[in-house]
């Protein structure tokens, strides 16, 4: 298939709910889990914790090698 007839076979597939049922899948995703709204995801952050945790766990390594004199 090509590209455009994808996208209009994508397009013909959204939207093909009942109204009662759009409204109940709409019930569903404004309550519980999904309803509760959070703070953007930081990724820049996650990276930084990243490298101080395996930075930690390797002094840490190191430090418990030469309490052992294996090192």
């Amino acid at each position: 298939m090509s590209e455009p007839n994808m996208q209009q076979a994508e397009a013909d597939d959204q939207g093909r709910l009942y109204p009662e049922d759009q409204a109940k899948v709409d019930a569903f995703v404004s309550r519980g889990v999904n309803a509760v709204e959070r703070k953007p995801f930081k990724p820049l952050r996650l990276v930084f914790l990243l490298i101080a945790v395996v930075t930690g766990f390797s002094l840490l390594s190191q430090l418990i090698a030469r309490w052992a004199g294996i090192y």
